[in-house]
Order: C-alpha cells, then structure tokens, then sequence
C-alpha cells in the first residue's frame, strides 16, 4: 500500500539502502548528479526528493518506487544481498560509543598539559576540546577515539559521566580542581598531577587532539560554545539526548575534517 512517506522517512530509507550499497554521500551523489550537501539534508530529511532524482535512486540502489513508497517497506532482505555485501556488513564499525576509561583520562591529562596554564581554559573549554577531538577523528577514520558519550546541553556538547571519572582522578592524585575567576566569572579549571601516558594513543589520535588544541584552545568559553552550537551533530540531536556520532558524517565546511573529494553542483 502506498503512502504520504514524510521527508524524514524518505531520507532514513535513502540513507540505510546507500549503506548497504557500500556508497559514501559523495559517490551517491556524483551518480545522482546532485551535491552531496544536497544529499546530506535528503538524508536528514531537510530536503525533499523531485520525481527525477527518486527514479535516479532506484536506478542505483535498486529498489522498486512502488515498494519504496510503501509502509511495509524494508531497505534489508538477504535474499537480494550479495555474499561480498553480506560480507561487507558482518566487518561494519559498531557506532554505539563504547568508553575506554583509561584511554578517555590520558587524552583529558594530555589536553591539560597542553592547555591547563591557559587562563581561558576553563570547564567549559575542555569539555569542548574533548568533543571536538572525539568528533573529528569519528569523522575522519570511523573509530571511535575515547568512546565517550555526549550529550546535548544548552551550553553545547557535555561528556556524560566525566564528573565520575573527574572525581575519581582527584582522589588518585591525578588532578587537582581549582575554584578561580576569569573576567570576573567565576570558574572551575582542572590542573594534571602526572603526565599522559600516550603508548596507548594512535599517531592519527595524537595528531586529531593536536590540532584540535591549535585551532581552538585559545579560544574563550563563549566562543567555543557559539562554535559548538552550529557544528551539525549538535544542531541535529534533541534537547537533553545524546548526541550521535554518525552525524559527523553530516557536517559542512568549516567543520568538516575529511576530504570527501569534489562535490558535483547542482545544475
């Protein structure tokens, strides 16, 4: 039975049969002859789909309008599976975060030897930092850097259970919590006790949190806020929700660090 498919529909059904054709936003998108910022908000159901591009992506993906448009449409059956694709899905990156607390409190004590004697660098600043490190190397290799969880509060993205694993570095000496002021504003800043251990940090890791601390440890609590505030995987999420790390897939320039090659304009 066909159906009225909400644009959000239509773009989570895109997106899932893309995947399983093994296609990046961009070869979809040089097939389709559309931009892939274009593509991005199809997916996320920010843009609707004309009459051309949807017979377009049947060509491609492969699937029947009349079954697409349908309720009881279903983007995975394993009998129109290839065994390279099967094989392909079995060896797919889990996206759910899973923390690694040791690797999560090395970035955080490197973060502050690198920042810490920084009078900028506040609460507010280094949850930042550890955001945008654990986004951008998402983005970049599709692995999770620390697997913190994040979610979205007013005042931008918050590493869920950070106070815990704070609290615990204080009382093992770790850090220190100091109670401050910064253009009269009262402040919370965090000072390392012992150096990271970084044997267990990737070169690529490394490099991902070294330039995230160039570009933006300078920065003050506000303007890493008003920063955070447009990158797409915190405009994207809901109030009080965790922020979901497949959205960085999403972004656009200034926030995107992967190449995602020419992108095709629409005509």
């Amino acid at each position: 039975m066909s159906i009225k498919l909400s644009h959000n529909v239509i773009g989570s059904r895109i997106s899932e049969l893309r995947k399983m054709k093994g296609l990046s936003q961009g070869d979809l998108a040089k097939l389709v002859k559309i931009s892939r910022p274009s593509l991005t908000q199809i997916e996320l159901g920010n843009r609707s789909v004309n009459v051309l591009e949807l017979l377009s992506l049947s060509h491609i993906l492969g699937f029947s309008i009349d079954e697409f448009m349908s309720i009881e449409f279903s983007a995975i059956t394993d009998e129109n599976i290839s065994e390279e694709q099967k094989e392909r899905r079995a060896k797919e990156r889990i996206s759910v975060p899973t923390l690694r607390v040791n690797k999560f409190k090395n970035v955080l004590l490197y973060i502050l030897e690198r920042c810490a004697g920084k009078p900028n660098v506040g609460e507010t600043v280094l949850y930042k930092l550890l955001y945008f490190c654990d986004f951008n190397y998402y983005e970049l290799y599709e692995e999770h850097l620390t697997g913190a969880r994040y979610r979205k509060l007013p005042y931008g993205p918050v590493p869920q259970k950070l106070d815990l694993i704070i609290n615990q570095m204080i009382e093992d000496g770790e850090l220190q919590r100091v109670k401050t002021e910064y253009h009269s504003y009262p402040q919370i800043r965090h000072l390392p006790l012992k150096k990271a251990d970084l044997t267990g940090l990737l070169a690529s890791e490394k490099d991902v949190i070294d330039k995230v601390i160039e570009q933006m440890s300078d920065w003050s609590a506000s303007a890493i806020s008003t920063y955070s505030h447009k990158d797409m995987p915190w405009l994207a999420s809901k109030e009080g929700e965790e922020i979901n790390y497949e959205l960085a897939f999403y972004r656009e320039s200034p926030y995107s660090v992967r190449n995602y090659g020419d992108e095709i304009e629409e005509q």
